[in-house]
């Protein structure tokens, strides 16, 4: 079943109490501590969580000028890109840990928060119709990547991807009451 306009939001909330709790507990050995499964640090690892965020407000207009092109178009667009994946996953990797540098753990929180409004502001004006809109996606590039989203679920994925991310932090799961 796709989500709502308020479950999509309500993971937003959730999404940005649980980083403000992982932010607020963590030392900064543990931001430093290599996280679960993955190259980076809890921190680039937290960075590249709230980045799933910031592509969104990217892809949305890119879902509306694709959505808009005959169909074969779209499909080759999606192939080149997933023909790109290696210098794509290379660039993910690295992109993430340059960027932590910037958006540390004092900026990263703020970031997500202007992202997080921009994009339930736009969601909000978003229709039935405009959600429906689908894009071929280079489905390799992102274990949520299916062949063909719909906008709606271009809004709803940056949560499963911080979800799925959260999982392989090595920092204590966020306490207190924002991150319930």
């Amino acid at each position: 079943m796709e989500p709502t306009k308020e479950q999509i939001v309500a993971g937003y909330d959730r999404a940005a109490a649980e980083l403000r709790g992982w932010l607020a507990d963590a030392s900064i050995a543990d931001l430093r501590r290599r996280s679960n499964g993955t190259r980076w640090t809890n921190e680039e690892l937290l960075f590249h969580m709230v980045f799933g965020y910031m592509v969104v407000r990217s892809l949305l207009p890119l879902v509306r000028v694709v959505s808009g092109l005959p169909a074969p178009v779209g499909r080759a667009f999606a192939r080149a890109l997933n023909a790109g994946t290696a210098p794509f996953d290379a660039v993910n990797y690295w992109g993430s840990r340059a960027a932590s540098l910037v958006y540390n753990r004092d900026r990263m929180r703020r970031k997500l928060d202007r992202t997080l409004s921009a994009l339930a502001r736009r969601l909000e004006r978003e229709t039935p119709e405009s959600l429906s809109r689908t894009m071929p996606f280079p489905d390799k590039w992102d274990p949520f990547f299916k062949p063909l989203m719909r906008l709606n679920d271009v809004y709803a994925y940056p949560t499963q991807h911080f979800d799925f991310h959260a999982r392989q932090l090595s920092l204590r799961p966020a306490e207190g009451p924002e991150a319930s």
